[in-house]
């Protein structure tokens, strides 16, 4: 860790809020607080299946809830703030970890290098600043998730959201997704459909240490 990332660490929660709170009918699907995740075992910092954000990002998701809501559609987060030891074990696991249990499910056509390489895994992540975000569509009639033409946390070029190789409503799905989150602050990247960043974030150089646990906000 570079001595810049650890003079930037704080364990301050205090401008940090249950997402739950903003938009009580969001949809939680925590992937790393679970084993079913490109690693394969719960994720250090994870200590309750919730998503935290920071009070501004959060208050930029409802209004993106509310647009949906007028589609029929909720919001299914699958990762919000990320512990930055979280981070750390991805980085650990990417250069020392020999074990590649997940690779079928998650990265097939790549090397475990190349995923820090290709942008699928950053060393300092955005998400420890607290106003990142990682979700999909869910359509309330259906009760199913809508169809982006690939899974969360693939990584490879299905999931680029400008990828072409899926069907005209999969892509339109992504726009979509995308469109809303622009409206309401919120910035893309160009390796995950899912993954949004807060473009005005409070934080822009503090990356946050303490858990994701509901009753650490509480302290």
């Amino acid at each position: 860790m570079s001595s810049d990332y650890r003079e930037n660490l704080t364990m301050d929660p205090s401008g940090f809020v249950l997402l739950a709170d903003y938009v009580p009918h969001i949809i939680q699907e925590i992937r790393y607080y679970s084993t079913y995740n490109f690693i394969g075992e719960r994720i250090d910092g994870y200590e309750e299946p919730c998503a935290l954000l920071t009070k501004e990002a959060a208050r930029a998701l409802k209004s993106v809830s509310n647009e949906f809501a007028v589609q029929g559609l909720r919001l299914k987060v699958f990762d919000a703030y990320r512990p930055a030891r979280a981070v750390r074990q991805f980085v650990l696991w990417g250069i020392e970890d020999q074990d590649i249990r997940m690779k079928p499910y998650f990265y097939p056509d790549l090397q475990k290098q190349e995923l820090f390489s290709g942008g699928y895994i950053a060393k300092k992540s955005s998400h420890s600043r607290g106003s990142a975000i990682d979700l999909t569509l869910l359509d309330m009639e259906i009760g199913k998730e809508v169809d982006m033409g690939g899974p969360f946390d693939f990584f490879g070029e299905l999931s680029h959201p400008d990828f072409k190789g899926i069907t005209d409503e999969q892509f339109e799905n992504r726009m979509n997704l995308q469109r809303v989150m622009v409206r309401n602050g919120f910035a893309p990247i160009d390796c995950e459909w899912w993954h949004f960043c807060l473009e005005d974030e409070p934080y822009p150089d503090t990356y946050f240490e303490f858990p994701v646990s509901s009753a650490y906000l509480l302290k």
